[in-house]
C-alpha cells in the first residue's frame, strides 16, 4: 500500500472512531390536553378552542448519545422503557405543552442515563410540535 493510500485509510479509521454516536426511538401516545389560557386571552381568540380538552396522538422521537457501536443502549429496550413511563403513570401527558412534556421526559432519561446529549421531539398528530436539545457537556 502506498503512503497516500495508507494515510487515507488511517484518516477514515480516525474519523470513524471519533464519530458522534446516537440512537433514536419513536413511539406514540394518545392523550388529552388543553391550553386553558386560550379560552380567555384576547390575543388567542382565533384558537380559543384550544382552551377545551381535546385529543391528540402525540408522536415522540428521542435521540440519545451512545458511547460505542455495539448496543450501548439497546433501542428496543429503551423504547419499551420510555413507553412504560407513561403506561405506569410515572409521566402523564395531561394538560401540558409539547415542550413541558419533553422537559419531564428529559428528567427521567437523564436520571437513568446521566451525562449524555439528548434530543426530544414531540408533536401533536405528527403535525406541529417541539424539539428540545439537552447538551450534557
Amino acid at each position: 500500500m502506498d503512503q497516500r493510500t495508507q494515510m487515507m485509510a488511517e484518516k477514515i479509521v480516525r474519523i470513524s472512531t471519533a464519530a458522534a454516536r446516537t440512537i433514536f426511538v419513536t413511539f406514540q401516545k394518545e392523550g388529552i390536553h388543553c391550553y386553558p389560557d386560550a379560552a380567555t386571552a384576547p390575543e388567542l381568540a382565533d384558537v380559543s378552542f384550544l382552551g377545551s380538552p381535546h385529543r391528540h396522538i402525540f408522536h415522540f422521537r428521542v435521540d440519545i448519545q451512545v458511547e460505542h457501536s455495539n448496543r450501548d443502549i439497546e433501542f428496543i429496550q429503551f423504547k419499551r422503557w420510555l413507553e412504560q413511563l407513561y403506561s405506569s403513570g410515572v409521566l402523564e401527558l395531561n394538560y401540558k405543552s409539547c415542550e413541558m412534556m419533553a422537559e419531564d421526559l428529559y428528567v427521567q432519561i437523564a436520571t437513568r442515563y446521566p451525562d449524555r446529549n439528548i434530543k426530544i421531539e414531540i408533536s401533536e398528530d405528527g403535525e406541529n410540535g417541539a424539539h428540545l436539545e439537552f447538551i450534557a457537556s
